[in-house]
């Protein structure tokens, strides 16, 4: 590693290192010189669905990502729940020392490919040329969205290494403008959309000013059961008992593979499902499973 390497990688970490507010816990404090620990929690911004009533016109706008979720603290590049992702030291090395928030990607319609790679327990280095670490915010720093997305170009183009990019943000003019762009996007094979308010300060945890948009849209929640199947499905997974963030319990049974049903998500894990609109009481309709949140 060349004296000028050091001496830029130090001169990125001066910028925009304000203070660093997400929840952190570790279960004892390593000697200074000692190995960062596994586990470690945090608190990072998540984002609610899109909701009619909201002026496109004051958010910045970009692809959803179908990666995984990354969350680099200037040390140890983690999944969202805090378990460590053993990425190569040659793909750490140049990210940093100012906390990111983003997703490891492969390009759409990957996601399968990308899971397999990221979350191997020891990294093999030619699978990791492939994946981009696309950066959307700056956990911690001050000033609204708008300028942190500003900062966050700066960073990147004071020389980071080319895996480390930053999301494009546009902006659109009213509804008609969103949906257009939403059919656009979703028609070359996007997720979908993400809109984050120009004028938000960061904040950790599920927030109004973060908002998802898809055709379908979906959520997140925790499996808390599983229900024996019968009839065809007999000995195998007949649905999930999941639970909502606000404490809802409803029962997931479609979309699951035979696969699936044969080795269900385990209890305690974070499933991903869609739906069609919530009832009177709010839960989901025609809920329908997508994925184990695995890690993430």
């Amino acid at each position: 590693m060349t004296k000028a390497f050091l001496t830029r990688r130090l001169a990125l970490g001066t910028v925009l290192l304000g203070h660093w507010p997400w929840s952190i816990t570790r279960a004892q404090t390593p000697p200074a010189a000692g190995p960062v620990p596994q586990a470690l929690t945090l608190t990072p911004m998540l984002g609610k669905n899109w909701q009619p009533g909201l002026n496109p016109a004051d958010f910045l706008v970009s692809e959803k990502l179908d990666g995984v979720r990354a969350l680099w603290d200037g040390q140890v590049l983690r999944f969202r729940s805090g378990r460590r992702i053993a990425a190569p030291g040659w793909f750490l090395v140049g990210l940093p020392t100012t906390p990111l928030d983003g997703e490891l990607w492969l390009g759409r319609g990957s996601f399968d490919r990308l899971s397999g790679i990221v979350r191997r327990s020891t990294p093999v280095d030619a699978d990791w040329q492939a994946p981009r670490y696309m950066i959307f915010d700056l956990p911690g720093a001050a000033g609204t969205f708008a300028e942190r997305v500003q900062q966050a170009s700066a960073l990147v183009a004071a020389g980071s290494p080319a895996w480390l990019q930053v999301i494009a943000q546009d902006r659109v003019a009213d509804v008609a403008s969103l949906d257009q762009k939403l059919k656009t996007m979703t028609g070359q094979g996007a997720e979908g959309l993400m809109l984050h308010r120009a004028d938000a300060l960061w904040a950790p945890g599920r927030s109004d000013v973060l908002r998802k948009l898809k055709t379908q849209p979906d959520d997140e929640a925790r499996v808390v059961a599983h229900v024996a199947g019968k009839g065809r499905l007999e000995g195998k997974l007949g649905a999930l008992q999941v639970e909502m963030p606000g404490g809802q319990r409803f029962a997931l049974g479609t979309g699951l593979s035979d696969a699936d049903r044969l080795a269900p998500p385990p209890v305690g894990s974070l499933v991903t499902y869609r739906y069609r609109g919530l009832t009177p009481s709010g839960l989901p309709r025609f809920a329908s499973f997508v994925r184990q949140r695995a890690d993430e």
